[in-house]
């Protein structure tokens, strides 16, 4: 922290990372981790950040924004200390791409040359900036010698996300069905081949369709344009919400969960949903 300032700045955080990173005088934990070790840290802040926003919990967020921040700092001094690259190349590097890949706001290709004064953001045309974004990062694809459109989709992605990534990216190419007629089909097909190979007790057989079954649905979210990372977040906290009204509502009356019927359970679900949908 400088002394004409109270407030900390980037290169004080890199001065930090690099003292916690020193073998003699740095924090036993954090010398020992490693590119591998931090990747689960980054996937956990990563979804503390996206949970914060959707619980518009904005006081929180400065602390979870620099918590992920801090996991590129991490993997920045990893590299600093192979001499691969360091923080200020991570920063060179996407500013570069995202000039390039916003010709409609930096016509010259450099970060000074913005669109005229008087072109304001909402008369550029949505659909051809979004056009033009995807063949932007096509060519970037191509420069890295990719072999198929799939191959930089992360395999790190949970599977709900990769999934809704690889049909998005092939859907470009034309694979994928005229409307989503097509989709409910395949998810009537899919539904339906669970139901013949769980008569059959198979359980690999029956982990396969479910999975084919999860894949079609992936499917109709994109068509709708829905994330169904999100949308599956959303559902897990309704049915949070309703079985802690069920427990609730039987803790009132000096019953238990254990001790109750399913359909006095169903009943308080019933009415929690009610609830629910009256308040909406």
């Amino acid at each position: 922290m400088s002394e004409a300032s109270a407030r900390y700045g980037l290169d004080d955080l890199l001065t930090l990372m690099a003292v916690l990173r020193d073998a003699d005088q740095g924090c036993p934990w954090d010398v020992k981790q490693d590119w591998d070790s931090i990747v689960p840290h980054t996937l956990e802040e990563a979804y503390e950040v996206a949970d914060a926003i959707e619980r518009r919990a904005f006081d929180e967020l400065p602390g979870e924004l620099g918590d992920l921040l801090f996991q590129v700092v991490y993997y920045s001094q990893f590299a600093r200390e192979e001499g691969r690259f360091d923080f200020h190349d991570v920063v060179d590097v996407l500013t570069a791409k995202m000039v390039a890949r916003h010709p409609h706001v930096f016509p010259e290709g450099t970060l000074d040359s913005r669109r005229p004064a008087g072109v304001s953001a909402d008369k550029v045309e949505t659909a051809g900036v979004k056009t033009r974004w995807e063949a932007l990062k096509a060519q970037e694809r191509e420069t890295r010698e990719a072999v198929s459109v799939l191959d930089d989709v992360p395999r790190t992605l949970p599977a709900l996300s990769r999934g809704a990534k690889l049909s998005k990216r092939t859907a470009r190419v034309g694979f994928d069905w005229p409307d989503e007629r097509g989709v409910y089909d395949k998810i009537r097909e899919e539904l339906a081949e669970v139901e013949e190979v769980a008569e059959q007790q198979d359980a690999d057989h029956v982990r396969e369709e479910i999975g084919d079954l999860l894949f079609a649905v992936t499917n109709l979210a994109r068509r709708f344009d829905i994330d169904p990372e999100r949308a599956l977040r959303e559902a897990n906290d309704k049915f949070e919400r309703r079985f802690c009204h069920v427990e609730r509502a039987l803790a009132e009356r000096g019953d238990s969960l254990e001790a109750s019927s399913l359909d006095e359970m169903e009943r308080h679900w019933q009415a929690a949903k009610q609830r629910e949908t009256s308040a909406s």
